[in-house]
């Protein structure tokens, strides 16, 4: 059962096909949600304390940070599902 990784940054990967949502943290409501996620023990943070620049939803229902920027990981899970 082969399961692609989608690299997030920094040598962090999360499985492609558990990725629901990647968008950007700057709006309210995304920073309401990684608010919630941290309350409820649900945030993983791999930015190694460098600024969030994207918020990964999964199906698994956590939150995921990353200090690479949202387009850059839209384009490497394009890339990887072969949707470019």
């Amino acid at each position: 059962m082969d399961q692609a990784l989608l690299n997030i940054g920094f040598g962090n990967t999360v499985v492609a096909d558990r990725v629901v949502a990647i968008v950007s943290p700057n709006s309210a409501p995304m920073k309401r949600l990684k608010d919630e996620a941290r309350d409820d023990r649900r945030l993983i943070d791999t930015t190694h304390g460098r600024r969030t620049r994207a918020i990964i939803i999964m199906d698994s229902n956590h939150i995921v940070l990353s200090a690479i920027q949202a387009e850059t990981i839209s384009q490497r899970y394009a890339t990887l599902k072969g949707l470019e």
